[in-house]
């Protein structure tokens, strides 16, 4: 019997990806580019058995025929496929999964972005494989397209690529930011992001702009990132939220994944700019918003921004480390700390 646990975090992207050009391969219609948290943690183990594959998603069994027992699945048959290419033992085990999410599950905070990185270091390295920092980014992508950049350490540059040996992200320079998360609504989207993506791609007349105009701001912000220009990665990253939900209201029909709330703090943030106080706002697929700033000015912003959050608190995050192997015992701490 083997196992391994991994432990990863989601990343919040500043230059946005939204649209494949490969479903199978989720290889991205343009680059894009994040910054891996400190927080928000999913811890995962895969141990290998005889019997069916299984999930335990935060405590609860889930059936075989639920549809995140069934991704994984898939998941697994890559990791599989690569175990017999390179001739292992363990090609024909089935694995039993257990993982745990301390932050939103489904709620545009980038959970699948962290349980496929840690589902990808912990598979891998349960089934024997030895991959390096790019081809595990590879095999993440597989599950879900931004948990490739969860594998990178701080800030993440994803290469759209054209294939599956050149779709996949890697470190990039940046200066130090903060990040301040405001969960206006930690329940899970009507609407998932591949779902979304779909509509978007098929039914939304900006989409062609979005994909060309990506390319362009993904270009300004690794010059800005480069710069150490604060205020220009700011802007971008503002803008750029703001484009990606406007082709996706654009659907018909339409998709909005912010809420009320979350426009209120998007300008609550332009009040603190007006008044001197440097913030930019950014969201995901969903109605959470995260703020970006310099560290300095963090608490500051986040005590102003607390009274939208669901709970009364927005909470400061810095740059996080890429998915790594854990040992037994930051598995129980991360499951104790969920019960």
């Amino acid at each position: 019997m083997t196992q391994a646990t991994a432990r990863a975090y989601p990343n919040i992207a500043l230059v946005k990806y939204w649209g494949k050009a490969d479903e199978a391969l989720i290889i991205p219609v343009a680059g894009s580019m994040s910054m891996t948290l400190d927080d928000y943690a999913t811890t995962t183990t895969v141990r290998l058995d005889d019997a069916a594959d299984a999930l335990n998603l935060n405590g609860t069994e889930l059936d075989h025929t639920d549809s995140a027992t069934q991704r994984v699945g898939a998941f697994l048959d890559i990791v599989r496929g690569l175990a017999q290419e390179r001739g292992l033992d363990t090609a024909a085990a089935h694995a039993q999964v257990t993982t745990v999410n301390e932050g939103p599950t489904a709620a545009g905070m980038a959970s699948s972005a962290s349980g496929f990185a840690a589902l990808a270091q912990a598979a891998s390295a349960a089934y024997g494989l030895d991959l390096d920092t790019r081809d595990l980014s590879r095999l993440a992508r597989r599950g879900s397209g931004s948990a490739c950049r969860s594998v990178i350490n701080r800030f993440a540059v994803w290469h759209a690529g054209d294939s599956d040996e050149t779709s996949y992200a890697e470190e990039i320079a940046a200066p130090d930011l903060a990040m301040i998360a405001v969960t206006v609504a930690s329940g899970a989207k009507k609407v998932s992001s591949r779902a979304g993506m779909r509509a978007t791609a098929a039914t939304s007349p900006f989409y062609r702009a979005w994909i060309t105009t990506t390319e362009e701001s993904l270009n300004e912000m690794v010059r800005a990132c480069a710069d150490a220009d604060f205020t220009r990665i700011g802007e971008i990253t503002e803008a750029h939220a703001m484009r990606m939900h406007a082709v996706i209201n654009a659907c018909e029909p339409p998709i909005r994944y912010l809420a009320p709330a979350s426009y209120q703090v998007f300008d609550a943030v332009a009040e603190l700019r007006a008044n001197g106080v440097e913030a930019y706002a950014t969201a995901d697929a969903g109605p959470n918003v995260v703020v970006i700033s310099r560290p300095e000015d963090a608490e500051q912003i986040a005590g102003a921004l607390g009274q939208y959050a669901e709970n009364g608190e927005a909470k400061v995050l810095r740059p996080g480390p890429g998915a790594h192997v854990v040992n037994a015992d930051d598995a129980a701490d991360a499951a104790g700390a969920t019960a």
